[in-house]
């Protein structure tokens, strides 16, 4: 059976950052991930993990400007001060806070930047923030965001993804697989999952369109779910999705899976 995590960046958005652990907790998840926890103290945010003994699974590295529309840091020439900046803000809370995996968001280089300067940019990256991880003990992740919500992401399909990594064998990286983004950018979720399922680290989801909870769109959950277990997939299944409702009201998706606290 899949091991759900909650996002809590996304839901349970009713209360405070913190105060959603005990919720996801309540909720019977299994897990917690957050995109960026850099606002917060990190002792309070260990300690409230600690209290609900939920592990945290996942966090992004600090991306910069791009979640206000800017290009962001790993992938775009001229902004490695600023990556590094962010690489020992990310040691800080990972070292306290001990994720289980990081995502590096590559970012959106404008479009009159050189695609092989961008390409240099972010395997430089790659490998700078593999030496944090390395060093802690945590699994990098990458992941590939659609062109339609983000134009111009630089990553933006699995296959790009695959080939990435299979030009870095001197790194570990593996692929951070949202179902939304990949249902955008390639369809047919259920042939691509078994192709690629060695090479996925952590799986997220939320329904297409909206990205909102399942059963509004089109992806069938149940036989995406059913799938992954099958597949023999042992990592964290992210519910990284925006309630349409409040977010209690938007689980019945879990139900059939649902650890009781």
């Amino acid at each position: 059976m899949p091991r759900f995590s909650a996002n809590i960046s996304t839901l349970f958005r009713e209360f405070p950052l913190l105060e959603r652990i005990g919720q996801a907790a309540a909720a019977g998840f299994d897990a917690i991930e957050v995109q960026f926890p850099y606002n917060e103290d990190p002792e309070q945010f260990k300690a409230e993990l600690e209290l609900h003994r939920l592990p945290l699974v996942l966090m992004n590295f600090p991306v910069g400007d791009l979640m206000q529309g800017g290009q962001g840091l790993a992938a775009v020439p001229g902004r490695e001060t600023e990556f590094d900046a962010a690489l020992t803000e990310a040691r800080k809370f990972a070292e306290i806070l001990k994720p289980e995996a990081m995502n590096l968001l590559a970012g959106r280089p404008d479009s009159t930047q050189d695609s092989l300067l961008c390409d240099a940019a972010f395997r430089t990256s790659l490998r700078k923030a593999f030496a944090l991880t390395s060093q802690l003990g945590i699994r990098l992740l990458t992941e590939p965001v659609n062109t339609i919500d983000l134009p111009g992401f630089y990553l933006c399909g699995s296959q790009q993804a695959l080939d990435l990594i299979a030009t870095m064998p001197d790194i570990e990286l593996l692929l951070q697989y949202d179902l939304y983004h990949m249902q955008m950018m390639e369809a047919d979720l259920m042939k691509r999952l078994p192709a690629i399922i060695e090479w996925i680290g952590h799986i997220q989801f939320s329904d297409v369109p909206g990205r909102t909870e399942p059963g509004r769109g089109s992806i069938d959950f149940a036989a995406c779910f059913d799938l992954i277990d099958r597949l023999g997939y042992s990592g964290y299944v992210g519910a990284e999705y925006f309630p349409s409702v409040n977010t209690e009201s938007s689980l019945d998706w879990l139900i059939p899976y649902r650890q009781e606290p």
